[in-house]
């Protein structure tokens, strides 16, 4: 008897992935979810490409933040799109940590988009940025940690190669 190999026809191609998303897409509603975003979206969808947006796949009625961890954690990568307004949403900063602590624990990619705004005003919070790090700062005047690690964070993703839609 020769043996020709397994018998095993387990076939990988067509097994289901270890996450729910192939794409994360985190963005400031008011500035591009009817525009860039949403186009986006709509672009992800009909190439096949399973994107969590918040407010399509938030649950009515759940925990926000606890859903938006979790298909965070259950995302394949994520697309961060930075606009102009981005930095005056907590919850958007907040999604943001949550992106980069992933990067760095579950080893996930995360893709930014700089919509409309300087990478460099990202990374060193000028411009428009200066002025909702001072609001935060002053919301959060008794726990001055928050803030720094949404700097921290928002230097960081400025320092990621990513998209620069100005074209530069």
């Amino acid at each position: 008897m020769s043996g020709g190999g397994s018998s095993s026809t387990s076939n990988t191609l067509h097994s289901t992935p270890p996450w729910e998303y192939d794409v994360f897409l985190s963005f400031a509603g008011k500035d591009t979810r009817l525009n860039f975003t949403g186009h986006l979206y709509e672009a992800f969808k009909r190439s096949g490409i399973r994107t969590f947006r918040d407010e399509v796949d938030l649950e009515r009625g759940s925990n926000i933040m606890k859903n938006l961890s979790q298909a965070i954690e259950d995302s394949l990568c994520a697309v961060v799109v930075i606009s102009k307004t981005y930095a005056n949403s907590k919850w958007c900063l907040n999604e943001l940590q949550k992106i980069l602590d992933s990067q760095k624990t579950l080893h996930r990619r995360v893709f930014p988009i700089f919509y409309n705004v300087d990478p460099a005003d990202v990374r060193k919070q000028t411009k428009s940025f200066m002025k909702a790090f001072a609001n935060h700062e002053k919301k959060f005047r008794k726990n001055p940690s928050i803030v720094q690690n949404w700097r921290k964070a928002f230097t960081e993703i400025g320092n990621v190669a990513g998209v620069d839609t100005r074209g530069k």
